[in-house]
């Protein structure tokens, strides 16, 4: 379960992704003159198009996959963990710090370089593990907060899978996968756009009605 907390951050997170993602290959610009004149993302208009968690069991990385976009572009799926310290060798993959009004300084990471994300992805597409239920504490009381995306998985396989350990590499191309000791897992970055092989995690969100890959498993 993810404990979720009535807080500000300065900056936002669609700030610090407005700013991170027109250096990522796999992002896809938008089109027309407002994105020119943005020079890419920053200073444009980027929205959330929903989001779904999946829980750390040491329970001390939070780990939340976004699908941002722009009015001229398509969906683009961002898996982000944010973390009270630096992850040590990942300087390349940080998206940015924030303050958050509860919790202090956060290092907010692109996942696919994240092993704690890597975990939970793994367990979430090859043992069916589903996201994490949301909530807030209010006066005692848990306030569950309804999912903005619904995930599903095609092809579980057994609920006692292997670890998959530290991620050897991360590949990106228009997709990203995380090279593990026993699967690679692919996390697809434009979602709707080409097809799953294995193992899927499917996903549907308010405008994408039909469930579509967000990410899969290619074992070894």
């Amino acid at each position: 379960m993810a404990l979720l907390h009535r807080a500000t951050l300065r900056p936002t997170k669609l700030d610090l992704l407005a700013a991170w993602l027109p250096s990522q290959s796999w992002f896809l610009r938008p089109t027309g003159v407002a994105g020119e004149l943005a020079g890419g993302l920053t200073g444009a208009d980027v929205v959330s198009r929903g989001a779904y968690r999946f829980d750390d069991p040491a329970d001390e990385v939070g780990i939340e996959t976004m699908l941002v976009g722009t009015a001229d572009g398509p969906v683009h799926q961002v898996p982000l963990t944010y973390r009270s310290a630096p992850l040590d060798g990942a300087d390349d993959w940080l998206v940015g710090t924030t303050e958050h009004s509860v919790l202090g300084t956060r290092w907010v990471y692109d996942g696919c370089a994240d092993p704690v994300y890597a975990a939970a992805l793994a367990h979430a597409i090859l043992a069916g593990g589903g996201q994490a239920e949301q909530y807030f504490e209010v006066d005692g009381r848990r306030e569950v907060r309804e999912p903005t995306v619904t995930i599903a998985v095609s092809g579980a396989g057994d609920a006692d899978v292997a670890p998959v350990g530290a991620g050897r590499q991360v590949v990106d191309e228009d997709n990203t996968t995380i090279v593990t000791d026993s699967a690679d897992l692919v996390v697809v970055r434009r979602p709707g756009a080409g097809a799953a092989t294995g193992p899927t995690l499917l996903g549907s969100w308010n405008g994408q009605p039909t469930s579509v890959p967000l990410a899969y498993a290619r074992t070894r």
